[in-house]
């Protein structure tokens, strides 16, 4: 099964290809009538380190998946911290 049979999303909801395995969640916000598909940005990060050094790897995301807005439904992506960082 895939994380993303579990969540709330229709067929609307958009998703960045190849990083399934990044889905933490959805997000909602008022005046969009779908889910937002939610995602770690450094394990996206780590994704695409697998096939290139982390310098290129962030520049990748930085240009190509954060900054291809396509739409209302365009995924988000969470920079996560622990409970550690936060206490």
């Amino acid at each position: 099964m895939n994380i993303i049979d579990d969540l709330p999303i229709t067929e609307h909801t958009m998703t960045a290809d190849g990083f399934d395995e990044a889905i933490v969640g959805t997000v909602e916000r008022f005046g969009d009538s779908e889910a937002i598909i939610l995602y770690d940005k450094d394990q996206v990060i780590s994704i695409l380190m697998k096939d290139m050094p982390r310098e290129e790897a962030e520049e990748y995301f930085y240009y190509n998946i954060l900054g291809a807005y396509v739409g209302e439904g365009t995924p988000a992506f969470a920079t996560l911290n622990s409970m550690e960082c936060i206490k």
